[in-house]
């Protein structure tokens, strides 16, 4: 575990009991777990403003695979950035509608871009892209 230094932090009163009211709503067992997930979080984000950055996420799409020509541009969207995806699952939601999750890693610049060149193509009905820090 590592060394754990103590500090203190001056609130104002009504910020401190909001923020006690998200601690339980969220289960944490304490402040301290709860300031250190938001640090975590902040450092996280600084470090997503680099391009650069080496992150993993996924790619969350939902379409319609009866539409014309979509699942080949899907596919020839993902072979030009075979080197960051890591894996995807595709699940069939009903007779028209399809959900597929890319798992990716690698620079932020180039999963960003994939997942807008995912999200533009006609036919996608819902794209989400989310990221976190790999480990370090």
């Amino acid at each position: 575990m590592a060394n754990l230094v103590r500090f203190g932090v001056s609130l104002a009163k009504d910020l401190l009991a909001k923020f006690d009211s998200v601690i339980r709503d969220q289960e944490y067992p304490s402040r301290s777990k709860a300031i250190e997930d938001l640090i975590n979080r902040a450092i996280n984000e600084y470090k997503f403003t680099d391009d650069r950055t080496i992150i993993i996420g996924s790619i969350d799409i939902v379409y319609d695979h009866h539409k014309r020509e979509l699942l080949n541009k899907l596919t020839d969207i993902q072979h030009d950035f075979q080197e960051i995806i890591l894996s995807s699952q595709h699940i069939h939601l009903d007779h028209h509608n399809c959900f597929e999750i890319v798992i990716v890693k690698g620079e932020k610049g180039k999963i960003e871009k994939l997942s807008a060149l995912i999200k533009s193509a006609k036919g996608v009905k819902h794209s989400l892209l989310r990221l976190a820090s790999a480990a370090e």
